[in-house]
């Protein structure tokens, strides 16, 4: 059986009198994909915060001893005057060029691509998000944790992304948590699904996330809908 990476035992999160949080529990196992899933609101960006320590809250949360996490945000706002490059953004974290390289290509950038020396506010949006997760992978994570892995991203790069992280994940034996609005993507890419809504209104397979389930999680009915992705 596979070792335990991350157990959360009835975690919650209380700002003033207001509970953002409240008793979430979960088990995630090595080598699984749990994606999180609600509506805007519902305390997904919260839940990684408090995971990874950077919040108070309430409630167990056991990392496995020793592991390395890696996390890319929602949204890297960069200021057109930014004035770093792919290749200077990268060395700030590790000045290593086979690590870089190893890194890079790992999600699909030659090192030798004019990428490398463009400004990261002239990358577009999926090129900014492959060298975010780059940069997550610098330093041999176990685990990564990435919110909303498609913002800023086209329709047709959304498939592109989730696929990419789904090699990643086999090839460097990774657990990966996700945050996604992508309802379609859950029965492609994931072990585990965990429906939040400031309560988990749901745990389990993907399989199990119906209809009726997404209707209860929302609040409202929802479309299924599937991209034609052409990979």
């Amino acid at each position: 059986m596979p070792d335990s990476i991350l157990t959360v035992s009835d975690l919650t999160v209380v700002k003033g009198k207001r509970a953002i949080l409240e008793k979430i529990s979960f088990e995630i196992k090595a080598g699984e994909t749990l994606a999180i899933i609600g509506p805007n609101g519902a305390g997904k960006t919260t839940l990684f915060r408090a995971i990874l320590g950077l919040i108070p809250f309430s409630g167990k949360v056991v990392w496995k001893k020793g592991i390395k996490i890696g996390y890319v945000p929602q949204k890297l706002f960069i200021d057109a005057d930014f004035p770093l490059t792919t290749r200077e953004f990268l060395r700030l974290k590790d000045k290593e060029t086979l690590k870089i390289k190893d890194a890079l290509e790992a999600v699909g950038i030659p090192m030798d691509k004019n990428l490398l020396n463009n400004r990261l506010s002239d990358l577009s949006g999926g090129e900014l998000q492959r060298v975010l997760i780059a940069w997550s992978l610098l330093g041999d994570p176990q685990v990564l944790l990435f919110d909303e892995p498609t913002a800023g991203v086209d329709v047709v790069g959304e498939g592109t992304i989730y696929s990419m992280l789904e090699k990643l994940r086999v090839k460097k034996n990774l657990t990966i948590l996700l945050i996604s609005h992508e309802l379609d993507i859950l029965r492609k890419y994931v072990t585990q699904v965990l429906c939040l809504n400031k309560e988990m209104v749901c745990f389990g397979l993907p399989k199990d996330m119906d209809k009726n389930v997404m209707n209860k999680l929302f609040g409202e009915e929802v479309r299924y809908y599937e991209h034609q992705h052409k990979f």
